[in-house]
């Protein structure tokens, strides 16, 4: 095999078995906090590292990291939670001043082909409210419980009439 081919195989066999992709990256206004939700697919057990960053004035300041050290200044405001595909970075006291590209930041341990990145832009009037119960239907179980169980509420409605 020409040495070239196979190179260009074995880098084609790595960008194909990534760990985790992130999938879609959104922010939302929690009361006087921002959320940033990080969704990604993992296709591993392995570990998962993130970081999410913000870029102001063309220069990046971390706000959370497993990967890298956060900034002071967001020390005291930010914080992480990770349910099952979905990493949220909560930032309390948001202000305009904290306006800016939100990057999220993936890499799973021992995946080589490198970490995932994906950026929102974010402005504190353009942001809507985040819907309440948007972590229930992250498990699809909740959804399709809920359709299954419709028939049968409406059932039990007709029963007692």
């Amino acid at each position: 095999m020409n040495p070239t081919v196979g190179i260009a195989v074995f880098l084609t066999v790595l960008q194909a078995t990534h760990c985790q992709m992130i999938k879609d990256l959104s922010a939302c206004l929690l009361g006087q906090s921002l959320r940033v939700d990080c969704r990604y697919e993992n296709k591993t057990s392995n570990p998962l590292t993130y970081e999410f960053s913000i870029t102001k004035d063309n220069r990046k300041h971390v706000i959370h990291s497993t990967i890298s050290v956060s900034e002071n200044a967001y020390r005291g405001r930010a914080n992480v939670t990770m349910h099952k595909n979905l990493v949220c970075l909560y930032l309390q006291s948001f202000t305009t001043s904290d306006e800016g590209v939100y990057m999220c930041e993936l890499k799973a341990t021992n995946d080589y082909t490198g970490n995932q990145i994906r950026n929102i832009t974010v402005i504190k009037d353009k942001l809507e409210k985040c819907a309440g119960f948007s972590l229930l239907i992250q498990n699809t179980s909740w959804l399709l419980l809920l359709l299954l169980s419709l028939p049968l509420l409406q059932a039990v409605d007709f029963v007692s009439l």
